[in-house]
């Protein structure tokens, strides 16, 4: 028997692959699918009801839909609609022509009309799935898209993510393997099987009745039921472990014990202010953020990042009331330089170079090192990368940048090609990303949170009873989230989706200003 999560939580230690269900879960194309059938199914009622003088009853694009078609082959799916209501056709032949009365015929006239549909309007990506699917992609799990489809490359292509999933298992290969479709286990087990991985090993995401049994009948480890269309109970009688309405639901728990919750689930530090002041008791609060998307909005260039007024006079009046430290991706110069404010503590290049007002005798500075082989990986990179149309290559005294926010979709790949490339020619550098960029830095154990670290520790926060607050947007401000972790609290900047493992979060810089003020406010009051 199945050891059942009490919540929606996914314990990465259990599972080495995630399989998804591609309409519905992945891409919305559900409702194109609906339409498409409704279209296809309608048009034949109406001609049968002409012509026999039975009522036209319509095609319900929810109910039927749901019941009769949802997930399945699309042969069997017009069998057992037309069974639905009394209706025995010639089964036909593959290749019937659309006009055919056939279940063949009446299949590929429906597949016309999602083809044409698909070409005309392009196909939506469900946020919380892209998201969930590339953090689980980051932290070495395997990817596979399942489908009954047999357009399941052309709806990719439509969707940009066709590099996204390391196995694909469609109608073709259904055909090709001779595999039943579902709701029998077969696409499920087939693709486990090219990811190398036991079904128990395996988590399948899946919205149809048909695809939640398949996954239950394929002994899979857990089985995440999508409820797209008010059928939670109906997807739990039929094989869902777990049901959820979004994925944006899901806590994800790391190997390392660190829950990972998504952007959108987490309470607002503004909203949630009271309730975030209650968490420092009689302790005094210090202060650190990034700077690029937590200070100042993201931008094409980076030099475009200038802190607003208002942001300054928020940062210069809250570091009357506590200490506060900006720790950024930038050099530690620049970010200065854009910030204006002496009596802040700055760390740049991702805490490699550390300095503090004079009074707090703070600096450190690591990788000096390694200078040389960043000159000579910047030198690569430069040349390799020359005419790449949109692309920014911006070296920093301790990393180099490059960033590809404005590089067309398709040229994205070779960046990362590329980048890759010349830094495994480099023993002694690494090679991390963030939003829109990829980093270059020296192989050390050092990130912004063993910074962070390092300025509590030389700041003497237990002796002082701080209480820290980080504030930051980048995926390289996970390292202080979760160094913060029972000491403090992580406050993700973000107005998407993405999972983090900070305990609130805030939507955008003008929020992060909001905050800031509300807690300049909140300490002078404290301290009069």
């Amino acid at each position: 028997m199945k050891n059942l999560p009490s919540i929606p939580r996914l314990n990465l230690s259990q599972f080495d692959a995630a399989i998804f269900d591609l309409d519905g879960v992945v891409t919305q194309t559900a409702k194109v699918h609906a339409a498409a059938w409704k279209n296809m199914f309608d048009d034949f009622l109406n001609i049968r009801a002409s012509q026999t003088g039975v009522p036209f009853q319509p095609f319900a694009p929810v109910q039927d839909y749901r019941q009769y078609v949802d997930g399945k082959p699309r042969y069997d799916g017009v069998t057992s609609f037309l069974h639905s209501r009394g209706i025995d056709l010639p089964y036909g032949e593959p290749s019937d022509h659309p006009s055919h009365d056939t279940i063949c015929g009446l299949g590929n006239l429906k597949n016309r009309k999602f083809l044409e549909t698909l070409h005309a309007q392009g196909v939506d990506v469900f946020p919380s799935t892209l998201a969930l699917i590339n953090f689980l992609k980051a932290r070495g799990k395997t990817v596979a898209v399942v489908t009954a489809s047999e357009n399941c490359q052309e709806i990719l292509q439509a969707a940009e993510i066709k590099d996204l999933f390391t196995v694909s298992v469609d109608g073709r290969d259904a055909k090709t393997f001779h595999l039943h479709g579902k709701p029998e286990p077969d696409t499920f087990v087939k693709a486990a099987e090219l990811l190398g991985v036991h079904p128990q090993q395996a988590v399948v995401f899946e919205d149809a009745l048909a695809g939640v049994e398949a996954g239950q009948a394929g002994h899979f480890g857990l089985v995440i039921g999508i409820d797209r269309a008010g059928q939670s109970e109906a997807l739990h009688s039929h094989g869902g472990d777990v049901v959820v309405s979004d994925l944006v639901e899901i806590e994800v728990l790391d190997e390392a014990g660190v829950l990972w919750i998504s952007s959108q689930a987490l309470p607002s530090a503004l909203h949630q202010f009271k309730k975030l002041m209650a968490e420092f008791h009689e302790k005094r609060v210090i202060v650190f953020l990034d700077y690029d998307g937590t200070l100042t909005p993201i931008v094409n260039r980076p030099e475009l990042a200038v802190l607003s007024s208002e942001m300054r006079e928020a940062l210069t009046l809250l570091s009357r009331q506590c200490p506060v430290g900006i720790i950024s991706g930038r050099d530690r110069k620049d970010v200065s330089d854009l910030v204006k404010l002496d009596s802040l503590i700055y760390a740049g290049s991702h805490g490699f170079d550390i300095a503090g007002p004079q009074e707090l005798n703070l600096h450190h500075e690591v990788g000096t090192e390694f200078t040389s082989a960043l000159d000579q990986a910047e030198s690569d990179l430069r040349d390799r990368l020359l005419g790449i149309p949109g692309l920014l290559l911006e070296r920093k005294k301790f990393s180099i940048t490059v960033h590809y926010r404005l590089v067309p979709q398709d040229q994205i790949p070779k960046v990362a090609h590329v980048v890759t490339q010349v830094v495994s020619t480099f023993p002694t550098l690494q090679r991390s990303e963030g939003k829109k960029v990829f980093e270059i830095q020296p192989r050390l154990e050092w990130d912004k949170g063993k910074a962070l670290l390092w300025l509590l520790d030389g700041l003497d926060w237990k002796e002082k009873n701080y209480f820290p607050v980080y504030i930051g947007d980048d995926l390289t401000d996970e390292n202080a989230f979760r160094v913060l972790a029972g000491m403090g609290i992580g406050i993700v900047v973000e107005d998407g989706y993405r999972f983090s493992s900070a305990q609130y979060a805030l939507e955008n810089p003008h929020e992060v200003q909001q905050f800031l003020m509300h807690l300049y406010h909140h300490l002078d009051r404290m301290a009069s």
